[in-house]
């Protein structure tokens, strides 16, 4: 089923240069945006900066879990096993998670416990990551699921286990 949805998905690829173009932006450069997004709010006074510093320590925690992860399960990538449509070279590490997925959930959550606003928007940019992973033939479905699933709890954690700042 896997296997399934991830051709489903990567079969368009390579056939509308502005879509391609959308996903390998997405794919790559996503996390400039949140790096962007936690600055401003970091810079902000009040309940946003304390968002960002939680979303902050979020993503050091997801990309320490991400690590354990791949060293303690490995999956080879769809393009190591399948012959699909790779729009951008990749790593052969683990493909389960997705690193960008989980990292960006993780701060999503968070953000979006501070504001809703903001953190909206950004979990669609998350999700859309996520499929563009899939796109760009990295990442089989059950990967950014996984990823998203694991971020997001992440980032519910970091969120219900801080403490309230005190003024």
């Amino acid at each position: 089923m896997d296997l399934k949805i991830f051709k489903a998905i990567n079969r368009l690829s390579g056939r509308i240069a502005f879509i391609d173009f959308l996903m390998i932006l997405l794919s790559n450069r996503a996390r400039y945006l949140f790096l962007f997004v936690l600055a401003c709010m970091w810079l902000a006074k009040g309940p946003s900066r304390t968002a960002a510093k939680k979303a902050a320590a979020a993503s050091l925690m997801a990309i320490f879990v991400n690590k354990v992860l791949k060293i303690c399960y490995f999956r080879p990538r769809p393009f190591i096993k399948n012959k699909v449509g790779l729009l951008i070279p990749a790593k052969r590490d683990s493909s389960f998670p997705s690193k960008h997925t989980v990292v960006s959930f993780a701060a999503s959550i968070v953000i979006l416990y501070g504001n809703r606003f903001i953190g909206r928007i950004l979990l669609w940019i998350s999700a859309c990551t996520g499929f563009a992973r899939i796109w760009a033939g990295h990442h089989y479905p059950s990967d950014v699921i996984g990823g998203a699933l694991i971020g997001g709890t992440i980032g519910w954690f970091t969120e219900k286990l801080s403490k309230p700042e005190i003024k």
